[in-house]
């Protein structure tokens, strides 16, 4: 039989009573570039006020050190922001690799597939090797 009863607790709204995502769908494209753009300019933001605070901590305290710290904080801004704004969620094991011959990952230090050299073989045990005295006949 229908409870309508459990069916407002399992459609669980907020204290503005929108509906409460319920899905594990991702965002679209469109509104997880907005939040990007969003991101960026609120970053981006503080850059301006920051040229603006370091003049005027020079022209109240005539310290050139505090107005450079204040300039030295906003130069990484830019950076940061875009960073963020770049930033996407994790792909999904079923999205499509671009390059699938790709490596999973590159060695810091690669090294050679094969050794050179076989483990326990003696120089005289080795193909085609002239024994002392012996001259080779390639």
């Amino acid at each position: 039989m229908w409870n309508s009863d459990h069916m407002d607790r399992e459609l669980d709204f907020d204290d503005e009573g929108r509906p409460v995502l319920i899905t594990r769908a991702a965002y679209s494209y469109e509104e997880q570039h907005r939040a990007r753009v969003r991101k960026y300019l609120s970053i981006m933001f503080w850059r301006i006020p920051a040229l603006i605070a370091a003049a005027a901590a020079y022209g109240i305290w005539h310290n050139g050190l505090v107005s450079l710290a204040i300039l030295a904080a906003s130069i990484p801004l830019p950076w940061i922001a875009v960073l963020i704004a770049n930033d996407r969620p994790p792909r999904r094991p079923e999205e499509p690799r671009r390059f699938p011959d790709a490596p999973q990952h590159t060695a810091l230090f690669p090294r050679a597939e094969h050794r050179a050299l076989e483990a326990g073989l003696t120089p005289s045990a080795q193909p085609h090797a002239a024994h002392p005295g012996e001259e080779r006949t390639h």
